[in-house]
């Protein structure tokens, strides 16, 4: 448009300062751009050529327009001299033969014969010249298409991780009536699979066997797709499939007490969440408390990482122009001091790094070992105040006598207080041990990582084991700190005292806590799916157009990665669905450790009544004694 209309390419005067100012400070400064003037030509130049000190008495027009070198800067006129446009960085000093790309100019990657310039003596310069212009080029273009698609498209991103929300909120809530027939579906449905497998091998084994294709036909082969097209395969597939499914039926079977149990814990966790709503939103509260942590653990850790003395380096776009000869390029300078020699066009004191000896460097990794310490121990104790404070909240729904009458009336809010007043250390001698395994996995994995190349097979494999140990480790320790910190939240007690009896707890009723915990999962990944996909599926249809008949005003808008929003509404979706049932499994826990205490400690008489909703009761085949005078009314 305008004067460049008819000037479609970019030519940059010194493309090789996209390397010479790498560092990250610099190139930030210059807004991802390369630190050198840019104009709009016509034409890219083909032929290559640096300025002689004998054209420095000349005039611009003599150099450049009578040559056709239409490459300065617009507006420079004809009879200024030479030597000040140079020291203006006006116009160029060399040209390379170059080639439009990108709608640049870009010099031949093949060219050898370099002008002298500081830190360019091979055609591996030019090489990365072009690559660190192509990636700055890239990212400020992929940066703006990006801010344009969200701010296009953010509204309908916050429409879509509603949707997750109320449905995630629905799904939870409507479980108190629909937790049997959705458990007995998915039961059904894996039946089915399994079913269809047996089927499905059956029938492949019929023909494979009418064919006659043994594995004595085919012998050993390290293509395992070939063994798909022998008998025995299918067989032993079959057989599996069967033995499985076999299984699964005995356990219906035998354990159809239990799983009528778990579904009922289900329910009754429905039910309490209802009552008590506003548990449904503490997850918020956990994570701003994690991005307060992690602000300040990585505020501490870029203090440490530039504690050290800045350190500044001269640097000159051409020492082949007056007055450069004598400066001595990459020596330390003061940015705040004059230069030393101001004659030299574009000569500047830029940021090389921090210093990185000395007593105080020596000790910061040290300290950075201690801060990444401290980060792991306080995001694990911010997750177990979280798990603390749900549990109190629903052990206090689940041990008042007359629902809802007896439910405290802020229960979130009473089991925030009394968890910091008095299980606050309690929780943070969970999170140390928790810590010092996470810890230990990461030193693991980065020895794993430094050592790769020089380990031999028997050296990977102890690697591996004791990875595996250390995973199984975490996980036992997790599920051992969730527990103990419901009992903390029942009783009150240590977290010693509070482990042990969780786990001799649960230890006694091991086949209850597999079934509640399987039926819980199965049902948490359903819930998961629907929503998820719900919203992936939505959010595709409509931010592609193929959504007919909408109006105006819900018109899909113009993007240039249509995937962007899918993806964000996809994981937005992810999170939330994540954090409300994370909520609700807590709220499971809880309740079934409020359960087996309830058998435990109470027998249904007057002095001691079970707790237990009437529908567990019933599945038991318990009751509570009735008072003297409701037998009398009878």
């Amino acid at each position: 448009m305008g004067a460049n209309k008819d000037k479609p390419y970019l030519l940059y005067f010194n493309i090789f300062s996209c390397i010479l100012a790498t560092n990250i400070i610099t190139i930030s400064e210059h807004g991802l751009q390369c630190p050198t003037p840019q104009v709009c030509v016509s034409s890219c130049p083909q032929a290559p050529w640096t300025v002689s000190k004998s054209e420095y008495s000349l005039t611009v027009g003599e150099v450049f327009y009578a040559e056709n070198r239409n490459f300065c800067l617009p507006g420079v006129p004809w009879n200024m001299p030479l030597l000040q446009s140079l020291q203006q960085e006006l116009c160029p000093s060399f040209l390379l033969p170059s080639t439009p790309a990108l709608g640049r100019c870009l010099p031949w990657y093949n060219y050898t014969t370099v002008p002298e310039l500081p830190g360019i003596s091979s055609n591996a310069s030019i090489i990365q010249g072009i690559s660190g212009l192509v990636d700055s080029l890239n990212a400020r273009d992929i940066s703006i298409r990006i801010f344009e698609d969200f701010a296009q498209s953010w509204y309908w991103i916050l429409v879509a991780l509603g949707v997750a929300l109320v449905l995630s909120m629905l799904f939870i809530l409507l479980l108190r009536l629909v937790a049997g027939p959705v458990v007995l579906v998915l039961i059904v449905g894996v039946l089915g699979v399994l079913a269809y497998g047996i089927y499905h091998c059956w029938k492949e084994y019929q023909v494979l066997r009418d064919e006659g294709a043994s594995i004595t036909q085919l012998g050993f082969t390290t293509n395992l797709s070939a063994y798909g097209s022998v008998q025995e395969t299918w067989l032993a597939a079959l057989i599996v499939l069967a033995v499985l499914e076999g299984l699964l039926l005995l356990l219906l079977i035998f354990l159809r007490q239990r799983i009528r149990i778990a579904i009922a814990l289900l329910q009754e966790a429905s039910r309490a969440v209802g009552q008590m709503m506003s548990t449904m939103f503490y997850p918020l509260v956990t994570f701003v408390l994690l991005l307060i942590c992690i602000a300040y653990w990585a505020m501490i850790a870029l203090y440490l990482a530039t504690s050290g003395q800045p350190q500044y380096v001269l640097w000159a776009p051409n020492v082949s122009l007056p007055g450069c000869e004598t400066v001595p390029v990459n020596t330390s300078c003061d940015p705040t001091a004059q230069p030393m020699n101001s004659s030299c066009p574009g000569l500047m004191c830029v940021f090389q790094g921090y210093l990185s000896t000395g007593l105080v460097q020596r000790s910061l990794f040290n300290l950075q070992i201690y801060g990444v310490l401290g980060l792991f121990w306080t995001l694990n104790w911010v997750l177990a105040l979280g798990q603390c404070v749900l549990a109190g909240a629903f052990a206090s729904f689940y041990w008042a006598f007359n629902k809802p009458r007896d439910i405290p009336t802020f229960p979130l809010g009473a089991a925030f207080i009394r968890t910091l007043r008095y299980h606050t250390g309690s929780l943070a001698f969970g999170a140390l041990i928790l810590s010092l395994v996470q810890i230990a996995r990461v030193i693991l994995e980065y020895i794993d990582h430094k050592l790769r190349g020089a380990q031999n097979p028997m050296a990977r494999c102890i690697m591996c084991c004791f990875k595996c140990c250390l995973w199984c480790l975490e996980k036992f320790i997790k599920f051992l700190n969730r527990n103990a910190y419901i009992m903390i939240a029942i009783y009150g007690k240590n977290f010693c005292v509070s482990a042990k009896n969780a786990f001799m707890l649960l230890m006694r009723n091991v086949v209850r806590v597999v079934v509640l915990d399987k039926v819980t999962d199965l049902l948490l990944l359903f819930g998961k799916l629907l929503v998820v996909g719900g919203v992936g599926v939505l959010s595709f249809f409509f931010f592609t157009g193929r959504i007919p008949g909408l109006g105006k005003e819900f018109e899909n808008p113009h993007l240039n990665y249509y995937w962007l929003p899918i993806m964000t509404s996809i994981l937005g979706a992810y999170a939330i669905a994540s954090g409300f049932f994370s909520v609700f499994g807590m709220c499971v826990d809880t309740l079934f450790l409020c359960f087996l205490e309830d058998l435990e400690r109470n027998d249904g008489s007057l002095d001691r009544p079970y707790y237990m909703s009437k529908a567990l009761l019933k599945i038991l085949g318990k009751k509570n004694e009735a008072p003297p005078g409701k037998k009398r009314k009878k």
